[in-house]
């Protein structure tokens, strides 16, 4: 049987091809390519016998999706063929005349291992379609226009992901959708990313599918993936234990290292200065900013008490500064020198007890507040260590009042000799003496009622009462109590502390640069969640949860319990991180590369 190629007669016109009706099958409309020699040689030994050939022509122009060019070759059987065929190398044609798609990025794949120059290229993603994707198949055609559009109108990142299991990945690569026999099939791994080769030896069909876009040599999911990780806050080593655990395919901790390094930690540093610009712009517009500050872990924090807005945030290492105990007063250097260039005009400041702190401000003249937080539990913890003495026990049932009455001379009190008049009738309070010599507090605010129970009340002259009067009008306290602020307390400060534990667990160590990464994703999620409302039922009905705080010692207490919190700063960071960072991140790296790192 001979296959002829018939020349086209026409301008614009393509040939037929045409072959065997027992080679014969559906026309493929597939776009992937198949190999055709360049000539062959036929040799038959039969009786002569007559031929008709018919073949079909198609004007160029003529040629859609849903037309086919189709060959007939009627013979009639012959005895004794023998068949030698020659093949040089052969050449690709596409079984359409369609445009040649862009060649994809070259990947060095290696099985079960990570290409070592991933997440090294900035080149950006190639937008070409899979080469065996074709929109007149019968099958697909109707899919392949919405997948398109979407595709073209949906980043990458933003696409949604699934769970596959390999098993059914293979079922759609077993079987040649031309010849629909059985195909050699090799699959190669980087990281998430799925790689399959498909060939066929029966017709020459070939395909190489790819389980997720590739941004230069970058497999996307493997960058998006790790970028999930650190901006959430999660450890890759928990997640590494996760994917074990289903089986799931991932790259090693050295690649999550290369891409927080390359892309993830230089999006972090821009999105928080573009973010802090904003805050410090409108704190310069107003005429009075009360801040509040503290320390944890080496990092010092301002925060503005009236928006509670945490405004800036200093890294500080002991080595910088000669000793662990100059920390807090180099943060605070850091944040006003900042605040200052910015133009920022503070009223006051709210901080904890720091001696340093006291008098840098001192000799300033800022006018500095302590928290009644950090007083009232260092109160707290010396009666504790008192009632736990012999023969002041009773103290012991007193420590929640005390501790109450702090927070009412704060909020209560407008000016400093009214505040140390409220202190002072506590020592008579616990006596069941309720009227007192001071004309700024004569006597007790509450109504007065007969005791049911005397035990409790204190004696003078008995070593309990010594001790709590030794206590509460010492020098230092008296001092700490006129410095109470009236003005909003820094313990919202202490709930961001809590993030900042999520963000960066004390069990673990990080560089420098991550560490600061993960306290301006802890001061992000908690700018963006801090005014959260109450949740409320369809009803319109508040909703409360039953907490049991460490520091009631596991007294409960209801809680207004807040809508779901927000995560717009990851979105936010991961537009940055695959639609500018990826395409050319030297700003941002030099900008991360600005930092000191001590």
């Amino acid at each position: 049987m001979v296959h002829e190629l018939m020349k086209g007669k026409g301008k614009g016109e393509v040939p037929s091809l045409l072959g065997s009706t027992t080679n014969l099958g559906q026309a493929s409309t597939s776009s992937a390519y198949i190999q055709l020699p360049l000539s062959r040689d036929v040799a038959c030994q039969t009786d002569h016998l007559e031929t008709h050939i018919v073949g079909t022509q198609l004007y160029l122009k003529s040629l859609r999706p849903h037309l086919r060019s189709e060959g007939v070759q009627a013979t009639i059987s012959s005895k004794d063929v023998s068949v030698g065929t020659s093949n040089p190398d052969p050449f690709c044609l596409p079984s359409t005349p369609i445009k040649k798609p862009p060649k994809r990025p070259c990947l060095d794949l290696e099985e079960l291992e990570d290409n070592p120059l991933e997440g090294s290229s900035l080149v950006e993603a190639s937008k070409g379609q899979d080469s065996a994707c074709d929109p007149a198949d019968s099958i697909t055609a109707s899919l392949y226009s919405t997948l398109k559009s979407e595709d073209s109108s949906t980043p990458t990142h933003n696409s949604r992901k699934y769970i596959v299991y390999e098993s059914c990945v293979m079922e759609l690569f077993n079987v040649c959708p031309v010849c629909t026999r059985a195909c050699d099939v090799r699959t190669q791994r980087l990281g998430t990313l799925l790689s399959v080769k498909q060939r066929c030896p029966h017709c020459t069909f070939r395909r190489h599918w790819n389980s997720q876009p590739i941004l230069g040599s970058t497999p996307a999911g493997n960058l998006h993936l790790s970028a999930a990780v650190y901006l959430s806050g999660a450890s890759f080593i928990q997640i590494e234990k996760v994917f074990k655990a289903m089986k799931l395919q991932l790259f090693r901790y050295e690649t999550f290292r290369r891409h927080a390094r390359a892309f993830i930690e230089p999006a972090v540093i821009h999105h928080w200065k573009v973010t802090q610009d904003v805050n410090l712009q409108r704190l310069s517009q107003e005429e009075k900013v009360i801040l509040g500050n503290s320390a944890k872990y080496g990092s010092y924090t301002m925060m503005d008490l009236h928006t509670n807005t945490i405004v800036d945030i200093q890294l500080v290492q002991s080595n910088e500064v000669g000793g662990s105990c100059h920390l807090e007063k180099e943060g605070l250097t850091r944040s006003l020198a900042l605040l200052k260039s910015r133009g920022v005009n503070l009223d006051c400041i709210v901080t904890d007890r720091h001696p340093q702190v006291q008098k840098f401000l001192r000799e300033r003249n800022i006018t500095h507040y302590y928290g009644v937080w950090h007083m009232a539990k260092g109160i707290s913890k010396r009666l504790e260590a008192i009632s736990k003495l012999k023969d002041c026990k009773k103290l012991k049932k007193w420590m929640k009042s005390i501790n109450n009455h702090i927070y009412w001379i704060a909020a209560g009190s407008t000016s400093v000799p009214e505040r140390i008049a409220k202190w002072n009738a506590i020592l008579n309070h616990v006596r069941d003496v309720h009227t007192h010599e001071d004309p700024l507090f004569p006597k007790c605010e509450h109504a007065i009622r007969k005791t049911t129970d005397k035990s409790k009340w204190l004696q003078a002259a008995t070593p309990a009462f010594y001790k709590l009067e030794k206590l509460l009008t010492n020098k230092r306290t008296l001092k700490d109590v006129a410095k109470l602020s009236p003005h909003p307390q820094t313990s919202s400060l202490e709930a961001f502390h809590a993030i900042i534990l999520r963000f960066a667990p004390k069990n673990v160590v990080f560089s420098f640069i991550g560490m600061l990464c993960r306290l301006y994703l802890a001061a992000m999620h908690y700018n963006e969640n801090a005014d959260r409302p109450q949740a409320e039922t369809e009803e319109g009905v508040p909703l409360f949860k039953i907490s049991f705080p460490k520091a009631r010692k596991g007294e409960c207490r209801a809680k207004p319990q807040k809508t779901q919190p927000t995560f717009g700063y990851v979105a936010d960071m991961m537009d940055l991180i695959f639609e500018k960072v990826f395409v050319n991140a030297m700003p941002y790296t030099n900008a991360l590369l600005a930092i000191p790192v001590p």
